[in-house]
């Protein structure tokens, strides 16, 4: 890391190895949904950076809950949030790296996941309790990982396949990026299921050209599947990027049931309906889709860019015709070129991550058009310095750390000192006592209680020790941490 900027990135005396990005709040509205907001930013391939790269949860204010640092900026979080694992909250995310974004060597097309990646469920404890990997000689890929009602895991993996691409205007020993969907029984480690895009689209189909794989070792990316999700009738709803399209898989037969948009569309898009390079395709009961809709940049070949919006769709299956049901843009309306996801909250707001630009949002249920970009838009964060994120997500979630919490005590004078305490992931810590004493044996309260501040809480005690501890307190008042009794000269 470069030097520290403490306008955009957070130091803390009682956590000094936890160095998160310091994020701003532009919009905050009444009528968001209650939860913490998940993100994992980086900046690409840049050879410095202000702060740690890792997953970050954050209040709404913007102050860390908790984070974990990688261990440098090759490496890489994405897809990080909340799901459920055998009746219980976890946390979810692919780590490893990616070709062309931590380097500037890409022996892959740029984005791809690079061989050894994984995915990986961690507890309310902050343990990590399951890692899973791709089968089959594909690499886990960085785009998606579900863990379904069933406990099993469902996921995007990818790997490359020798071909002749000059048919398509590509290298003759060429390579095709073929993704496949797996789904992995979380106990015994088996694969359930397998689907393989190679086996049910032609990739002349493609709105990616054949020759960019002559700048990306003769490799094509011509589908890059990017979403999948669940859906009716043992279903499943398959965003491809690079194609421009939406699709219905049958998962008992694999037989692709409808394609929405791209060269062979099953349906017809109304007026402003169509996108582009789009990503996170997500089904809003039986006959709506939302996508985040990028309409912009893969090559410089495509269409004039587009505004990024999130996107809902009412699809009528009768006519086979799809038309905009909703908008949402950001104020001010932004090009996107890769990334973004659209969530919908319990209380039906969205919530949106615009991907390759540093911000989130969260829109009211009704949305707004690109005239009126401020219309609805209650909550805007901005991340400092050329960071983005994958994805960003709200959530309620209750961190329990399996570790105690940190203290760092700083001497004022022989009878007073400045005590910093932190737990990093609590959620339920509402106050710290603080004890002091000339032996361990002998600690005592010293003071009042501190109400918690943020991520870190600086309290000045009349006490000279030389022993402290802090315990954390619940609203309630209940401890439910303790710290490690430290000596201080």
């Amino acid at each position: 890391m470069k030097n520290e900027d403490d306008s955009q990135v957070w130091n803390f005396v009682s956590e000094p190895n936890l160095h998160p990005i310091k994020v701003k709040v532009n919009v905050n509205k009444r009528g968001t949904q209650p939860g913490l907001i998940f993100v994992a930013p980086y900046t690409g391939n840049r050879e410095e950076t202000i702060a740690q790269p890792g997953s970050l949860i954050m209040d709404q204010a913007g102050n860390p809950v908790w984070f974990k640092p990688l261990k440098n900026r090759l490496i890489q979080n994405t897809d990080f949030k909340v799901q459920c694992y055998k009746g219980k909250p976890v946390l979810t995310m692919w780590e490893g790296s990616i070709s062309g974004v931590q380097t500037n060597n890409a022996n892959l097309p740029v984005g791809a996941p690079e061989p050894g990646a994984f995915f990986q469920i961690i507890n309310q404890k902050y343990e990590v309790i399951k890692t899973v990997i791709a089968q089959k000689g594909y690499t886990a890929d960085l785009h998606e990982f579900k863990i379904t009602k069933r406990n099993t895991a469902l996921f995007l993996a990818v790997k490359q396949v020798p071909a002749d691409l000059s048919p398509f205007g590509g290298p003759g020993n060429g390579f095709i990026d073929n993704y496949s969907i797996q789904e992995v029984d979380l106990k015994t480690g088996e694969l359930v299921f397998f689907w393989n895009v190679l086996d049910h689209l032609n990739p002349a189909d493609s709105m990616l050209p054949a020759s960019t794989a002559f700048v990306n070792n003769n490799i094509w990316d011509c589908f890059h599947i990017n979403s999948i999700e669940e859906g009716p009738d043992n279903t499943l709803l398959i965003n491809m990027r690079n194609m421009w399209a939406v699709y219905h898989i049958d998962k008992n037969t694999g037989d692709i049931l409808w394609q929405l948009g791209g060269k062979q569309s099953d349906f017809i898009l109304g007026p402003h309906a169509s996108f582009s390079w789009q990503h996170d395709a997500r089904f809003r009961g039986r006959n709506r889709i939302s996508l985040f809709d990028n309409e912009c940049c893969a090559t410089p070949t495509s269409p004039p860019e587009g505004r990024a919006r999130g996107l809902l769709l009412q699809l009528d299956f009768k006519s086979m015709k799809a038309v905009v049901d909703r908008t949402y843009y950001h104020d001010p309306p932004l090009i996107v070129g890769s990334q973004g996801n659209m969530q919908q909250l319990p209380n039906c707001n969205q919530f949106i991550g615009w991907g390759q630009e540093p911000y989130l949002s969260e829109f009211r249920k009704a949305g707004n058009t690109l005239k009126n970009p401020s219309k609805n838009l209650i909550y805007d964060m901005q991340y400092p310095d050329q960071y983005e994120s994958y994805r960003a997500f709200k959530s309620n979630w209750k961190g329990r750390p399996g570790y105690p919490p940190s203290l760092t005590v700083v001497p004022l004078s022989k009878k007073t000192a400045e005590v910093y305490a932190s737990w990093n992931g609590s959620t339920e810590t509402a106050a710290w006592q603080v004890l002091a004493g000339s032996s361990i044996n002998k600690l005592k309260i010293a003071g009042a209680q501190a109400p918690r501040s943020g991520f870190e809480t600086k309290i000045k005690v009349n006490a000279s020790g030389p022993y402290y501890q802090v315990k954390a307190l619940d609203a309630c008042g209940k401890i439910i941490g303790i710290s490690q009794t430290i000596f201080v000269k």
